[in-house]
């Protein structure tokens, strides 16, 4: 299979870019996946982080005011009452 020169530089330089592309995505996601997390170590996880959140606590609020205003009773933290 002989390619004339023409055929052969195109291949060829289509091989070399589709290399530095393949190259620059792999360097890319090597230092990705080496930096380090932006949450501090001793930051909760996961829901646990909202909850202090002052939109979270003014939700709560507001749904436990509609719910003493709806005639409910709020749990004293007992779940079996005598």
């Amino acid at each position: 299979m002989d390619l004339d020169p023409a055929a052969r530089r195109r291949r060829l330089r289509s091989f070399a870019i589709g290399s530095l592309v393949g190259a620059a995505g792999a360097l890319a996601t090597v230092r990705r996946a080496s930096q380090r997390s932006r949450r501090p170590r001793n930051a909760p996880a996961g829901l646990a982080a909202f909850e202090d959140a002052p939109c979270f606590l003014e939700v709560v609020g507001e749904e436990a005011q509609r719910y003493r205003e709806a005639g409910g009773e709020i749990s004293t933290g007992t779940s079996n009452p005598t």
